[in-house]
Formats: structure tokens, sequence, C-alpha cells
């Protein structure tokens, strides 16, 4: 029983058996410190010097027994007389109320012949502190009609509990055949009365007919929540405006951006409470990072790949001669190289004049040509450390002598990793998000269908960057720790991103390729496996966004009409300075008059936050923990000439067994998958009908997707799985 009024008596009861408790001690404590004191002036001696000590010493035994065996013992008896007729009165005085709330809250029970039954099912949230003791209430509403008000209470049974789903089986004498909407509160009963509700799903067991009800918020004390079934719609033909409109300013009270870091993405200015981790999710990532630094080191070395940021060329850079290259070339000249689309160039000056975390430290910004040999590798041919050619510094080659060669290799990975952490994952991915999402939430109603469709992307992401900001990323912490640059030289990379990066060319993947002269797949053909898996994922997505936009604003003129998502674009592309998120590249700059506008931006945001972040993410521990792989941390000085090098100058260069133990911890914690794949939902924020059947076709698209990898994998030198749809979260959670 909730709302008998038993937690007095049950407080009372607690009360009295400490102070019966204490007095036990007091009386214990007086005892023994008696008799130990008798004990030491019998040793040395002074009963026989002092006749009044041990006179006085007698009268405080006889009193202190007399107080153990009648005082103390009779108040701790009653004391614990009183507790035990507290606890016996509370439970008698929740059994029988709960016993009438039974009674008189069932709508209808065994009343007359013509009850309708139905069947209740609430899931309380995961997150921290998400479960109550308050009574809760429900009135469900038909088309016209709708029952009495009813307690959700299980007899002798502690409801809504974090991350439990309670079920109800009710009786009315009306007869509902769809519930439209339903009608909820709670009351502030309890010592734990906050409540986190996911969804309520109801059926009426005689027509069948099951209404989902996703709730997605804490329910407040004392407030009324009017939840709709099928409430997904543009603010325009909304019943209820003005509710709409109220529950959005609240909302934006709680997601308000703030740029954390001058020059950097626009964030959340502070955590909201729905957008915390659930408990067993935060649980398990303190867990694994546990687990993980105590693996043992492994070491690995394979050859260089080409990464991101690699562009086809027509004609050569830097100081690369053709004669430097020829014996690389398989007989070709340069022309014919080029001609054929075999040499392509990494050109990382943007990392020219990255700040180093402690001035032994070096940051290269290199160049690297690769060219594409017949058996199907693309291979580094040329490397120079740095962007001004000079005498100190060379263009290294393959036939350079071998731990020269691996030297200039290592030093090119190590530009190549602040780059990736930095840029690839961390803010174009992470960051760039965040604000968009924060932007979202401020902007959109929780019925609004694009809201409904970003939602489920969205997971976590905030809570993950705001736990990040506080361990990874801070002053101190494991980026700083990690890497050469530190947090200052991230940071450094990220301002510099700030300036050029757009969501219709570098957040669009096909934009993306055709800009760097790869888009075209008999380049590279069979080798740039990432290409021919994404393009898949991000046709599938665009699909899945068009047929779910055009359902939502078949009306023609809707998409203007519709003042949300327009204010949404607005805020999108606003200056950072003037309290938007300043995302450069939105098609038409936010002002969203076609559909294709409006399915571009989102096709990217959803590609960002699922195929952008696992295909940047899930490989860090394969490649960050083999230290002659890609080392984040490098000590000594870039050699500034072909010498020979020798094994132990590398060794010595290489991150020690500290640095590389810490950072494959966070790595292998980091590349791991925590939550549900691509299409498969945590919250089934999407229950229109043909909205449901959208998705189901973007589910069966991408199981047609994992089938078509399978095979390609089957021939594939080296098979490709971090792109296959069961490998790709739907949200940056980790």
């Amino acid at each position: 029983m909730k709302d008998c009024n038993s937690t007095p008596l049950v407080i009372a009861g607690f009360i009295i058996t400490v102070l019966s408790f204490v007095l036990h001690l007091i009386g214990y404590v007086t005892s023994y410190w008696l008799a130990w004191f008798g004990e030491i002036v019998t040793h040395i001696g002074l009963w026989e010097r002092c006749d009044h000590i041990k006179h006085i010493y007698n009268k405080c035994v006889s009193m202190s027994a007399i107080r153990d065996h009648s005082v103390t013992l009779t108040a701790t008896q009653i004391l614990e007389s009183l507790a035990l007729v507290a606890y016996v009165a509370a439970v008698v005085c929740a059994t029988l109320h709960s016993f009438v709330v039974k009674q008189r809250s069932l709508f209808i029970v065994g009343a007359t012949t013509n009850c309708v039954a139905g069947s209740l099912a609430v899931k309380t949230g995961d997150k921290k502190g998400a479960g109550t003791d308050a009574n809760v209430y429900i009135i469900l509403h038909g088309k016209g009609p709708q029952t009495s008000k009813y307690n959700l209470d299980t007899f002798f049974k502690n409801d809504f509990e974090q991350g439990s789903i309670d079920d109800y089986t009710v009786d009315s004498d009306v007869n509902i055949p769809e519930v439209q909407r339903i009608e909820l509160w709670r009351d502030n009963y309890g010592l734990f009365s906050n409540w986190y509700l996911d969804w309520i799903e109801v059926t009426n067991v005689e027509s069948g007919i099951t209404s989902i009800f996703p709730a997605m918020k804490w329910i407040k004390a004392d407030h009324h929540y009017i939840f709709n079934h099928i409430d997904t719609c543009l603010p325009q033909d909304d019943p209820f405006k003005q509710k709409r409109m109220l529950e959005l300013q609240t909302i934006k009270k709680d997601y308000q951006l703030q740029v954390k870091i001058p020059g950097l993405p626009a964030q959340v200015k502070d955590l909201p409470d729905d957008e915390s981790f659930s408990f067993d999710y935060k649980f398990n990532i303190g867990k694994k990072l546990t687990i993980f630094a105590l693996e043992k080191l492994i070491i690995v070395t394979r050859d260089l790949q080409g990464k991101g940021m690699t562009q086809i060329i027509t004609e050569l850079a830097f100081g690369v001669t053709e004669e430097m290259v020829k014996p690389f070339l398989e007989g070709k000249t340069l022309e014919e190289a080029m001609k054929e689309k075999r040499l392509f160039i990494i050109d990382l000056a943007l990392l020219e004049g990255c700040p180093a975390k402690t001035e032994d430290l070096v940051i290269t910004c290199p160049f690297s040509l690769f060219y594409f040999n017949n058996a199907n590798h693309l291979m580094p041919i040329a490397i120079q450390l740095f962007q001004q050619k000079g005498t100190d510094n060379p263009v290294f080659l393959p036939s350079d002598p071998e731990y020269t060669w691996m030297m200039a290799k290592m030093w090119y990975n190590l530009a190549e990793a602040h780059y990736h952490q930095a840029l690839t994952h961390l803010n174009l991915t992470h960051f760039m998000m965040e604000g968009i999402c924060v932007a979202t939430k401020r902007n959109l109603s929780p019925s609004h269908p694009i809201c409904r469709l970003l939602t489920p992307h969205f997971m976590y992401l905030i809570a993950i960057n705001f736990l990040g900001l506080g361990t990874l990323i801070n002053p101190g912490g494991l980026f700083d720790k990690t890497s050469s640059g530190g947090i200052n030289g991230a940071f450094f990379l990220m301002r510099k991103s700030m300036e050029f990066w757009r969501l219709d060319t570098h957040g669009t993947l096909p934009e993306n390729l055709k800009s760097r002269g790869v888009l075209d797949q008999s380049v590279l053909k069979d080798a740039y496996h990432m290409r021919d898996d994404a393009l898949l994922l991000y046709d599938a997505i665009k699909t899945y966004v068009q047929n779910y936009v055009t359902h939502y604003y078949s009306v023609e003129g809707s998409l203007k009409a519709d003042y949300e998502i327009q204010n949404w674009g607005a805020e999108i592309v606003k200056s950072r300075d003037d309290g938007g998120v300043g995302i450069l590249g939105v098609p038409n700059d936010g002002k969203f008059e076609t559909i294709d506008q409006l399915v571009v931006t989102l096709t990217a945001i959803i590609y960002t936050c699922s195929v952008a972040h696992a295909a940047a993410n899930f490989q860090q521990y394969d490649e960050y923990a083999a230290p002659f792989r890609m080392a984040f941390t490098m000590h000594g000085v870039p050699p500034k000439d072909k010498s020979q090098v020798e094994i132990e100058t590398i060794l010595k260069t290489i991150p020690n067994r500290a640095e590389l133990l810490e950072l494959m911890s966070i790595t292998k914690v980091l590349s791991e998958k925590a939550t549900q794949s691509l299409g498969d939902f945590e919250k089934q924020l999407i229950v229109d009908p043909p909205a449901v059947k959208i998705v189901h076709e973007f589910r069966q698209s991408l199981r047609d997707i994992g089938k078509t990898i399978d095979e390609r994998n089957k021939i594939r030198e080296n098979p490709y799985d971090w792109l296959h749809p069961t490998a790709i979260p739907n949200a940056i959670s980790i």
C-alpha cells in the first residue's frame, strides 16, 4: 500500500530501535571500562594506597550494575516493544489499505457480466533513481468514453522499480476498443517519489488492439500528463498547440547551448536528467576500464595503410621527384600512374604549429605519397615529415635503411593519430553532433516526427560527452596522459577544423568522397572497403529518411509552415557567438523549402551518429594498442637525415610501458560496442503504423546489406567487419 500513512510508523519504529541499541551500547561500554580500570589499578597496587578511590570505584560498579540490570534493561525492553508495535501497525495498515485500494480502484471487478478486460504494461526507466514509491494513477480515454481512475498497485509487490516492467489486469464496464490517450499522474508519497517513465502499453483483450504510449521523461508529482496514442504530428496540426508550446518552453530551460571551450562546438550547458546514462550502462563503462587496465601488453607490427584523408592526385607536391619514386611504380612513369588513378596523397598540413604538451615532445605535420600496386595494396612510397622543404627535412623512401624507413612511418602515424582522435573521432562526430542534438531537443516537440526520427541516434551522446570532458579531455585526463599533443594540441586542431568543416560536403559521404576523387568505385577497386560498405549504408539511411519525411510532409506547403523545423534549422546555422550551433553547409542556410534539403541534412546527421562514428571509433584498440602501428606518444626527435637508425633508438622512441598500458586500456573500452545495432532502436518512439512500416523496410535493407558484406568478406584478402550493420550502434554512445 502506498497512500496509507504507514511510513511514519516505520520511521518511528526505526528510531526507537536505534535508541534501544544506544542504551545497550552505553551499558556495555560503561561496564567494560570499569572492569578494565579495576584491573589496572589492582595491578599497580593503587587500592592499598588510596582507600577513598577504591570506595568511589565500588560505588560506580554498583551503580553500573543497577543501571545495566534495571534501568537499561527496563528501558530497552520498553523501546523494543514499542518498535515492534510500530512495525506491526505499519504492516497491518499497509495490508488493509492496499486491500481497500484494490477493491475501490478497479474499474469494475465482477460487478457486471459486461466487463471488458484490459491489460497494462508499464516500463520504468533504467536511469539512476528512476524507480518510485509514489502512488500512480491512470485514466484511459477512448473516442469519447473514459474509464474511472485506476491506482496502479500490485498487492504485496514493490511496483515501479528501476528498469522493471509491471503488468496489470483491469476490468471496466466501459468498452474502449482502442485507447486513444491516457491521463497519468503520481503523488509525492514515500521517501523516493521521483519516477522516470519509459512507456505504457495498453491492450484491449476483447478487440486485441494494443496502444503504445512512449513517455521517456521524469514524471513530476501532482502533474497530470496526457499521452496520446500516435501523437506524432507537425506543430500546425497539433490539437493541443498551447500545451505543446508550454512543454517546449520547459524543455528549453534544461537544454541550454554553451560554448564550453573557446573556438569549439556548442554543447549543452548542464547535463539534463533525461540525458543521464542508465545505471547498468554507466556501471559497465567503469567496470570495463578497470578490467582492461589489467590486461597484458601485446605488441604487433603491421604495415602502414591509407586512411580517411587519402585523396587522388594529378600532380606532385612537396619534395618528391619522379626519380625518387620510379622504383616503386612497377615500371610505370609518374604520368602513367597518375593517369591510371594509382597515386594518392595525404597532406596533414593542418597540424603545422600544433603544440606538444611538453617542450621535449614533437608533433609532425607530414605529407605522404601512396601507390596502388598491382596486388591491390595501397602502399606508402614517400614521406616528408614537415611541410617546408629543407636539407634537414628529407623525403623518406622504402629504399632507405629498414629502421630509418620504419621510423619515418612511425612519425607520420603520430601525426595521423592526432588528426584521427582530435578531428575524425572527437570533434567531427561527438562534439558537432551534440550541438545538433541540443538544438533538436530545444526546438522540436517530443511529438514532432523529426524529433522521433533523430532521438534514437542521440542516445547517450550528451552523457558520454559530459563524462568525456570530465575524465578524458580534461587537464591531466587520459587524453593528456596518452598523447604527445595533450588536450591543448587537440583543441588547437579542433579550432582549425571549425573553419572549414561543412555538413553538405565533409558530413555527406558521397560529396566527401567526390571531393577527394575516390567516389568512383573503379578507383582503389576492391581495396577501399570502408567506402564500398559505407555507401551501401548511406544509401539505405537516405532512402529511410526520404520515405519517412515524405510521409509527414505530404501536404504541399507543410514544410514551410512547420515553424518548429524552421526554428531548428535557424538555430543550427546561427553563429555560436550569437547562441547557436554554428554548423556550416546546411542546405539553404537552414531555411528548409524542399524535402530534399531536409533529407540531405537528416541523412548526414544519422549517418554521422551511426556509421561515421563506428568507422572512426571501433578500430581504436586494433590501431593504437600496437606501438609500432599507431603511437599516440613518441619520445625523442624525428630523423633529420637518412642515416641508419638502430632498433634501440626505435625502442626508446615508442611509448613506455605505463603510457602504452594506459592507452590500451582506454582504447579497449572505447572499442567495445555496448548498445543495440543500427535500426534496432532502444527507444521505440515511432509508433505511427505507416512510419513503423518504413522502419521495418529500413531494417530489411540493413539485413540485405549485412548479407552483401558477408559475401564480400568471403573473397576479401582482409575481411572488413567494422561496418557490418550488426556492428554499428544507433548512436554515439561510447
